[in-house]
């Protein structure tokens, strides 16, 4: 193929001229050459061609406060009888990087790599679920439907409702998780394949800690306070509500299902209660980290501390952000 659209173009053709969301944006971010998180190129941070930016960015203080929050978790067990995991880092992150003697070993999986948990691990996600393809749906008329999008030429795209639902997973969500009844152009986001991917990880007999840092909603929270619906794009920085343009080329995104979520790490064998903020969860798990950042006299505390305010403030990321953690052992 010439270029994604040459893709996209194929497969709605095999799909008698529609795509399903779930296909459109498994496309735009993952196909293995024109995909947004496939192409070499810095997406996240601060600098000029960037799109976003996450706890990540604030480098090796993320690490600290993370390996403060796991030897919490494991409850007394060393954390360096353990391998620290790192499912959907950036290339350029190295927030892990000052931590190693404190794992056993430290272990990144990309995008597009095959996922192992050694037996004894400690898995760390950030913005991993979100990033995930989605199906969109719309009550109307008194019923659930799929919205998908039908090429109008030229290489753009325009919202339609498709005839059936295009996956029997997202038929049996409807039947299962929905309410019959909802309010009219009610739309939903929902991405199951993040929930397969949760399922991926937690599965097996590997003992430890699972810490995934996202934004998101209950079930019931998105039906009734985003009646539009959460999936958006981001590019340069800027939030914006055209989820077909420039494929390949700018983030999509959605909230995840926090209840959703959590019902994968119980039925895992995970505690795992109610997300918390993410301004909550490094205050419960990681205080002693946060004392010593607070109390330095050094240059480098003090600049830490200002990356400090920026993860846990509840007016930036401290808010936004909500962290699922559970452990196995």
């Amino acid at each position: 193929m010439a270029n994604i659209h040459d893709i996209l173009r194929e497969r709605a053709r095999a799909n008698g001229g529609f795509l399903s969301y779930r296909d459109f944006s498994k496309i735009a971010l993952f196909d293995q050459k024109f995909g947004y998180y496939r192409r070499s190129q810095k997406r996240v941070g601060r600098a000029t061609g960037t799109d976003f930016y996450t706890a990540a960015s604030l480098g090796k203080i993320f690490g600290k406060l993370i390996r403060c929050a796991a030897q919490k978790l494991l409850a007394g067990q060393d954390t360096r009888d353990f391998v620290l995991v790192e499912i959907g880092a950036e290339p350029e992150q190295t927030h892990f990087s000052d931590e190693k003697t404190f794992f056993k070993e430290i272990r990144t999986i990309r995008a597009g790599e095959e996922i192992f948990i050694p037996e004894k691990s400690i898995v760390v996600a950030n913005e991993l679920l979100d990033a995930q393809p989605f199906f969109r749906l719309v009550f109307k008329a008194g019923t659930w439907r799929e919205i998908g999008l039908f090429e109008r030429g030229n290489e753009a795209w325009t919202e339609t409702l498709l005839p059936d639902f295009s996956a029997e997973t997202l038929k049996n969500f409807v039947r299962t998780a929905l309410p019959e009844i909802a309010e009219e152009d009610t739309h939903l986001d929902i991405q199951l394949d993040a929930e397969t991917l949760l399922q991926k990880i937690l599965a097996g007999t590997w003992q430890g800690t699972a810490i995934f840092l996202d934004y998101g909603k209950t079930l019931a929270d998105c039906l009734e306070d985003f009646p539009a619906g959460t999936a958006r794009a981001y590019f340069r920085h800027t939030q914006n509500d055209d989820l077909s343009a420039r494929p390949g080329e700018q983030d999509l995104t959605c909230h995840v299902l926090w209840d959703r979520l959590s019902e994968v790490f119980r039925n895992n064998g995970f505690s795992a209660g109610t997300p918390l903020r993410q301004e909550a969860f490094f205050m419960k798990y990681a205080l002693p980290e946060i004392q010593k950042i607070i109390e330095g006299t050094s240059a480098e505390a003090a600049r830490e501390r200002g990356k400090l305010i920026e993860l846990i403030h509840p007016a930036k990321l401290g808010h936004a952000f909500q962290v699922l953690a559970g452990t196995r052992l």
